[in-house]
């Protein structure tokens, strides 16, 4: 187990980094002036999701999701930021998991409370600084994202930094104290450390390479994991591009050892992308699979969800996405083919559909579909939602 006083050093040094930074203002008056003088945020997204698992009774849900936020103006350096948000059935159709037991699950359940409330600091060169509840989001969110789709979105108590003090180079690392999951049931005390360092110097592409150390307090596991991501593209003319992305990581418990692996190619063509992916969340003799406990899980391996945990035997998911647009509709479509990365079982395939038509900068529309069918695992799954969504 890690050095149980690492929480408490790490946050202490965070608490009096901002409390330093709140004294440096030397005028309180001047600090009310700057939060007067704030931004307000409002995100609201009205959805429809239909869900069918061929088991448990077909679930439909109306859920409105309202954010509300408030950033000061930076005084000295220091900014302060609050956002509460509201999910809430509405128009009485709540025929849902966890609403109503025997129906099919969507992972909306109605909740007000704070989303995010922190302290920032740009008071040190190249360097950002914030303490307390935010969204955190790394690379493509492979490993640790926000999980934006669902209405009750994943944030976490932490302290974070980014460093750009290097040419070409952002340092991210973050020590997370707990997370707040989309389901209650998923809110865990944690002592997790997350280091990305990204470097853009390349002609071909962005280098990064992270590390990220998990350990859930309650139970004392660990999830370590090291990798290094190269993603880029190389243009040509006649508005041809090529588009790649190499990714290998290796992960860790505490009697576990597996890899990941992820290649994607594609060709992009006056406003169209076509691209072929392959991605492994690799076994250990059959005994566990690569796991990615802070995802955002719903944007790979299939929108139907059916995968949100890797398998003991791993995955294998072979891909082919095409997208574009079209009359000012942007349209996407996604086929995945599963199997097992230790025996080779076939898992099934998936087809994900999705349509999005956006009006100005605060507005949009959209329909999504995701359709499994199933072989070894699980059940044949449909899922649908309609949207609106206003940000301003």
């Amino acid at each position: 187990m890690r050095n149980i006083y690492t929480k408490g050093i790490f946050l202490a040094m965070g608490y009096l980094l901002m409390a330093g930074a709140m004294i440096s203002t030397g005028q309180a008056i001047g600090f009310g002036e700057a939060l007067v003088a704030g931004e307000v945020n409002v995100d609201m997204r009205l959805r429809y999701e239909v869900v069918d698992d061929r088991i448990n009774r077909d679930a439909k849900a109306a859920t409105l999701r309202t954010r509300l936020g408030y950033r000061t103006v930076d005084y000295k350096g220091v900014y302060a930021f609050a956002e509460f948000k509201d999910v809430r059935t509405v128009l009485g159709v709540d025929e849902y998991e966890p609403q109503r037991s025997g129906y099919a699950v969507v992972a909306d359940p109605p909740v007000t409370q704070l989303n995010r409330a922190l302290l920032g600091y740009t008071g040190l060169p190249w360097t950002t600084i914030e303490l307390g509840r935010q969204r955190i989001k790394l690379d493509n969110d492979r490993f640790v994202g926000n999980v934006g789709w669902r209405q009750n979105e994943q944030t976490f108590d932490a302290l974070s930094l980014v460093n750009t003090s290097l040419p070409n180079i952002v340092v991210t690392y973050a020590f997370l104290d707990r997370v707040h999951g989309v389901l209650e049931k998923f809110d865990a005390d944690v002592t997790n450390h997350l280091l990305n360092i990204a470097y853009s110097g390349f002609r071909l592409g962005k280098l990064v390479g992270y590390a990220y150390l998990f350990e859930d307090d309650a139970s004392g596991a660990r999830n370590d994991t090291y990798g290094v991501r190269f993603s880029g593209g190389i243009g040509f003319p006649t508005d041809r591009k090529l588009v790649y992305t190499a990714e290998l990581a290796s992960q860790s418990t505490d009697i576990n050892n597996t890899t990941y692996v992820f290649l994607e190619g594609g060709v992009q063509y006056r406003g169209i992308t076509a691209k072929l992916g392959y991605e492994v969340l690799g076994s250990d003799g059959g005994s566990y699979g690569f796991q990615t406990p802070l995802a955002t899980k719903h944007a790979f391996n299939g929108w139907a969800d059916l995968f949100l945990v890797t398998p003991d035997g791993g995955l294998v998911d072979a891909m082919l996405s095409i997208g574009g647009r079209l009359a000012r509709i942007e349209l996407l479509g996604v086929y995945h083919d599963y199997t097992a990365d230790e025996g080779g079982a076939d898992y099934g395939s998936e087809l994900n559909l999705l349509a999005i038509r956006k009006f100005g900068e605060r507005y949009l529309l959209g329909f999504k579909y995701a359709s499994y069918r199933a072989v070894t695992w699980k059940t044949d799954t449909d899922k649908l939602w309609l949207w609106a969504q206003l940000r301003i």
